[in-house]
């Protein structure tokens, strides 16, 4: 059996009366008048080093959850925000500080959390139902009991009928409602969601945030609080109340926003982007100030910077299927082509988008086309096929900013840090450090730039 069709599993809120906290779904955000559930106090954390020297990744954080809230944590990659909420679950001990839950000092797990990992973690040998039921079964709940919890949550997150499937047999926007149901199963008080969007792709992903933002509007059911972990500023301008943005090196906050756009929220709206460029002010500023500065509407220009996802295909892969058109006199049927040539068909799309992208061929309905740039890439010798593509590289956006960026600093270099932080920002939905290495690895083969993972500096060739 191969169960993939994402559409069955996205019904769930329609057989579901959903209670708002309020009549437009925002709870009130006075922290004064909510009971809080949870505090970070002093937290410090550090890691030791195989090399037994120890490097701090948190440093000095005060937080404070409270009922009926949605909290993200926002920031770069290496911030500590992973960290910071496995501390808050109980599962991670810090260096220094303490976790207080309902005003007791937390002593192992936090009893009143449950965590949806960005990676899924299932059990790949067990079922739907096997995966969900695994926690009850840890608090040695009667067995009808656990049957009747994990047939009600199986439901509420749409998976009704596949009880018996196996992880392998999901997509993953399906494997991702295992894990919602498995921690919702145990009727947290706060749910911890670590990035748990970022492996699924953006409509899935755009599901999945109204259907947990539906479950926690729920009044009657628990989780009464979400705490996310994620680096897209869109994704927790959407979702929560209250933004936490940390800075890096090590790990602090630097600065903690309420969001009090009215539910649901517009992606387009003036307000919506005002907040949006804000946060991204605070990231890539070197100074926060004390205080917050009052918002102040900001204009979008219509020519904003949009850097090109690149796929995630090798040089190799694009040029062996450019030969391939050429030996077949620049033209196939991209579902011929998929079988003849033994590659995945999804995969296929993907070398085939990029040879778009950079123009080598056209894509008419299903047929795949070399372009005149094409067919000369595929009858040029190695030194010209480089300078093609060299050539190809500098019109896309995303090459002109690292190259600007390049060009621009002092010593002729850059960090992959600081490159990485712009691919966050630019690129939110994509993964940085796959993005930077697919980056690195087209620049290196037209020789625009080079990149050093001993140094890790990009430098010029």
């Amino acid at each position: 059996m191969r169960i993939g069709d994402e559409h069955h599993a996205t019904g769930y809120s329609q057989s579901n009366t959903i209670i708002p906290r309020k009549e437009n779904g925002m709870p009130e955000l006075n922290t004064k008048t909510k009971s809080l559930l949870c505090e970070l106090k002093d937290i410090n954390h550090c890691f030791v080093l195989p090399n037994g020297n120890p490097v701090t990744v948190l440093r000095d954080i005060n937080l404070s959850i409270f009922r009926e809230e949605i909290v993200a944590l926002l920031g770069p990659s290496g911030c500590g925000k992973s960290t910071l909420l496995r501390i808050l679950a109980g599962l991670i001990h810090p260096t220094a500080g303490q976790v207080h839950y309902h005003g007791v000092p937390l002593e192992g797990v936090n009893p009143g959390v449950s965590i949806v990992f960005q990676s899924f973690a299932l059990y790949p040998w067990m079922t739907v139902l096997e995966n969900v039921e695994i926690v009850l079964k840890a608090k040695k709940l009667p067995r009808d009991e656990v049957r009747r919890l994990a047939d009600k949550y199986i439901h509420l997150v749409g998976l009704t009928g596949y009880e018996e499937a196996y992880p392998r047999e999901l997509s993953g926007g399906m494997k991702q409602r295992v894990g919602i149901a498995r921690a919702l199963v145990v009727e947290p008080e706060i749910l911890c969601m670590d990035e748990p969007f970022s492996q699924v792709d953006a409509l899935t992903a755009e599901t999945l945030r109204a259907e947990v933002l539906d479950i926690w509007s729920c009044v009657e059911k628990n989780p009464t609080t979400v705490f996310m972990v994620s680096h897209d500023i869109k994704e927790v301008v959407s979702m929560a109340d209250r933004i936490v943005i940390m800075g890096s090196n090590p790990g602090s906050i630097r600065s903690i926003l309420q969001n009090t756009l009215a539910r649901p929220r517009d992606y387009r709206s003036q307000e919506f982007l005002n907040l949006v460029d804000r946060i991204h002010r605070i990231i890539t500023s070197a100074i926060i100030p004390d205080e917050e500065a009052p918002i102040v509407p900001i204009k979008i220009p219509p020519t904003e910077i949009i850097l090109e996802p690149l796929p995630d295909v090798s040089v190799n892969e694009i040029v062996g299927l450019l030969e391939v058109l050429g030996a077949y006199r620049g033209e196939e049927d991209i579902f011929r082509l998929a079988i003849e040539i033994h590659k995945e068909f999804g995969h296929l799309i993907n070398i085939t988008k990029a040879a778009e992208l950079l123009d080598f061929v056209d894509t008419p309905k299903q047929k795949i086309l070399l372009t005149e740039l094409g067919k000369m890439f595929v009858e040029s010798n190695t030194e010209d096929r480089k300078r093609l593509w060299r050539e190809q590289l500098y019109k896309l956006t995303i090459y002109k900013r690292v190259m600007n960026m390049l060009r621009n600093d002092p010593k002729g270099r850059l960090e992959r840090d600081y490159v990485e932080e712009e691919l966050v920002l630019h690129l939110p939905q994509e993964d940085p450090l796959k993005m930077f290495k697919i980056l690195v690895s087209w620049a290196r083969y037209g020789e625009i730039f080079a990149y050093s993972e001993d140094t890790g500096y990009i430098t010029y060739e």
